[in-house]
């Protein structure tokens, strides 16, 4: 099948599009990083294609060039993701939108380019990765708690509109995974974080990427509009 991974410039994305390619799939990786995409592509030996996820044409023409390529694609993972942290009081117009347009706006974005394709197929699968903090809430991260719960809604509502027709909408909420973005955070702070983690250690790219190829294999074929929890126990929704 042919496989769209968003955020393949990002360590989970990588990961997720080497599972994908590891089971004998045609694996397409998009990002807006230029020499992250060149990593993926020379380590994972696949097709990338650089755009920024949150401008509705650049997403029309990733998915076209994809589609010309290598043929319809039935797998979406809309995994693209940033962060511009800070409280909301001090937030600018920027720091919210910026992470709006990326975030979420960039599932209808890539989404609306593959589902009438899918829904004339009669299949399709779409996995977006969400996050336990829109599940639950962060301080200093307004923008990105409202953006992944958004995410969530849409899920279910996609889910609905779409089961008759043989594809599947679900979601992952990872918890703090060990990524670029979390190793990013202060050394005190993220000790802080794994403290309240009762399995006792970060996340696994490897442990997100099999939960998406679990719901789009065989198995996971009755499961839609879920969202699943990946997070060590930290919060149980």
């Amino acid at each position: 099948m042919e496989v769209l991974v968003t955020g393949g410039d990002t360590e989970l994305g990588r990961s997720v599009a080497e599972s994908f390619r590891d089971a004998g799939h045609r694996v397409v990786v998009c990002g807006a990083r230029r020499d992250e995409l060149e990593l993926t592509a020379k380590e994972l030996d696949i097709m990338v294609v650089k755009g920024n996820v949150g401008r509705f044409e650049d997403c029309k023409r990733a998915v076209d060039e994809v589609q010309a390529k290598l043929g319809p694609v039935e797998i979406l993972v809309n995994n693209a993701g940033i962060t511009r942290d800070g409280f909301f009081h001090k937030m600018t117009p920027e720091q919210w939108s910026d992470v709006i347009h990326v975030n979420f706006d960039s599932i209808f974005n890539m989404t609306r380019q593959v589902i009438e394709g899918m829904r004339e197929r009669g299949f399709g699968r779409i996995i977006n990765i969400s996050s336990i903090n829109g599940q639950k809430g962060q301080a200093g991260q307004t923008n990105y708690s409202a953006a992944k719960a958004g995410m969530i809604g849409f899920t279910k509502a996609l889910a609905l509109e779409n089961a008759a027709k043989g594809i599947t909408v679900n979601c992952i909420a990872p918890g703090y995974t060990d990524t670029e973005m979390v190793r990013a955070v202060p050394e005190k702070v993220l000790n802080s974080i794994v403290s309240g983690i009762p399995i006792g250690r970060l996340g696994k790219c490897e442990e997100i990427a099999g939960a998406v190829s679990f719901l789009v294999s065989d198995q996971g074929a009755w499961i839609t509009g879920s969202t699943i929890s990946i997070n060590g126990g930290q919060y149980m929704p």
